[in-house]
């Protein structure tokens, strides 16, 4: 059976959440392998509005396992609203039905405190965009082995001293940003309550996949944000704080690389981004405004508007291969309907050379010029066609053009929010 990573291929907001429940049907198994709850997942099913950040999107698919794996990071009492706001929505929710494998690590109070204080104190140009959840600092104390993970809340004693060895880095690092200690009894205090709710989910996620794996169950690894904010190659640093890209599925979860059959990128017809940092097609006019106001461009999680812009067939070409993309699903075409002329970016001018490429030195990137293609708009709606026949000519000229600029085949092709209005080319799950 085959098994299938979904990555957004862009700054994310690329539409994951619709793609990873449209899949989810037909998978057995639905695991998310990095991020934290920063990611916003918004699906529309039959006409009820799901809004996840934490939870794998196929939760609310029943008969289907739900993975949070080791390379999320994880709040736990935002995890606990989260389930219950899902379960009020009528979802079941059960040690059955999701599983979070125990050497994940466990956002704290003091990380969103550190995060928020940290961006505040940065100067003009300097700051991140990030959302201020924890995730960052969470991610570093993961790396810098002082993290408190799912495992550690099933035993005070060794709880207490993973708080100790944390507090010896956090204090002195607060008390420079002017931040009060940590008050580390309370601490312990709420982390041994939220004990009791979390630990029923915890379980050895590498063994339970690679079993899922030998007896033949398909599984839908769910990617957050979006391959240009991977830590090592997005934007930096203006990125998230863990690898995005397809590779960490593996490494996420706890499976082999040959457990990947095929990796679907996720990409918008246009370009959006939220927060700070490089982003050479972006509009500054009426036509950014028509892409944000049509697109509902406000961020699912944060709520802030998103910048637009025109389509980077550079950018996609990059993230398709360090992704090492099967196909891509574009999302968002109706979106597009009724402009008179389209443009996707080809090439970026830098001094006066052409490249194919974004540089990967910030100075080179903020001097990035998009070289535009023009093409022919249309006028006839998109909106929730289900088939080629549906498509007026010059969308779909524009489809076979975005095929061809980024190397890489339309396997899905989205038309609306609603699950339904999919046009499928390529099976994902085809053995």
């Amino acid at each position: 059976m085959a098994n299938v990573v979904v990555v957004g291929a862009q700054w994310g907001d690329e539409g994951k959440g619709k793609i990873v429940d449209w899949l989810s049907e037909r998978a057995d198994v639905i695991a998310r392998f990095q991020g934290g709850h920063n990611a916003g997942h918004t699906l529309v099913i039959d006409g009820k509005v799901y809004k996840l950040h934490a939870l794998p999107s196929g939760v609310v698919r029943g008969g289907k396992l739900s993975v949070i794996g080791n390379g999320v990071v994880l709040d736990p009492w935002h995890l606990m609203k989260e389930i219950a706001t899902v379960r009020a929505q009528g979802v079941e929710i059960s040690p059955e039905t999701l599983m979070i494998a125990e050497n994940t690590p466990l956002i704290l109070p003091m990380h969103g405190e550190l995060d928020r204080a940290r961006e505040e104190a940065s100067s003009k140009g300097t700051k991140i965009g990030t959302t201020g959840r924890g995730i960052g600092p969470c991610y570093e104390d993961k790396v810098g082995r002082r993290a408190i993970r799912v495992a550690d809340l099933a035993d005070p004693a060794t709880l207490e001293a993973r708080v100790d060895r944390a507090l010896q880095h956090h204090d002195p690092l607060r008390k420079g940003l002017g931040i009060k200690a940590v008050d580390r009894d309370q601490l312990i205090a709420e982390l041994q309550a939220i004990s009791a709710e979390i630990l029923p989910f915890a379980a050895p996620v590498w063994k339970v996949l690679n079993e899922k794996r030998k007896a033949g169950k398909r599984i839908l690894f769910e990617g957050a944000q979006g391959a240009l904010l991977d830590i090592d190659f997005g934007t930096y640093p203006f990125v998230t704080s863990s690898n995005v890209i397809a590779g960490q599925a593996a490494t996420g979860v706890g499976v082999g690389p040959g457990a990947i059959d095929f990796v679907l990128g996720i990409v918008k017809a246009y370009t959006t981004r939220v927060g700070e940092g490089p982003f050479p097609t972006e509009l500054h006019d009426a036509d950014g405004q028509m892409l944000g106001e049509r697109g509902h461009e406000f961020g699912t999680t944060t709520g802030r508007k998103r910048r637009c812009g025109w389509f980077d067939a550079c950018l996609l070409r990059q993230t398709c291969a360090t992704s090492g993309v099967t196909g891509i699903a574009l999302t968002k075409l109706d979106v597009l309907d009724g402009f008179e002329t389209l443009k996707i970016c080809v090439a970026y001018d830098l001094d006066g050379e052409r490249l194919d490429y974004l540089p990967t030195a910030a100075d080179q990137q903020a001097r990035c010029t998009p070289i535009y293609e023009e093409m022919k708009g249309w006028s006839d709606s998109t909106e929730g066609a289900r088939s080629w026949a549906d498509l007026p000519a010059e969308a779909i000229k524009y489809v076979r053009r975005v095929e061809e600029l980024i190397d890489c085949p339309v396997a899905l092709l989205s038309t609306s929010p609603e699950r339904e209005d999919t046009i499928l080319v390529t099976d994902p799950f085809a053995d």
